[in-house]
């Protein structure tokens, strides 16, 4: 999985917005489980969002409101969008195909 970000870092401002991107060869995210990780230094990888293959999403509590998750399917790829930004938000960020298939990872940095 490719994946990318809108800002070359990953850096952003408390209260900013960014948009995680992940393109998807050979398999289609129309049709398949997909969601986005993350995981902060010294903690435990945590799931912040997810879309289903019928297309129904669930969100971590602390990112609800803030994230969305969503697919191009014509374009096979997945996007997060991340708005209000908080420094808590800072971590690498991962996307996943069923658990199975992982992108190499996005730092997204939040800091003023």
């Amino acid at each position: 999985l490719r994946s990318s970000c809108r800002r070359w870092g990953g850096l952003v401002q408390p209260g900013g917005s960014l948009r995680l991107s992940c393109a998807v060869s050979g398999r289609r995210v129309s049709v398949n489980d997909m969601g986005w990780y993350r995981q902060a230094p010294g903690k435990e990888r945590e799931l912040v969002a997810r879309i289903f293959g019928g297309g129904s999403t669930r969100y971590q509590d602390s990112v609800k409101g803030r994230f969305s998750i969503s697919r191009d399917n014509a374009r096979n790829t997945l996007y997060l969008q991340m708005n209000s930004l908080k420094p808590e938000d800072t971590a690498v960020y991962y996307c996943t195909l069923r658990g199975e298939y992982w992108g190499k990872g996005t730092q997204v940095t939040v800091s003023s």
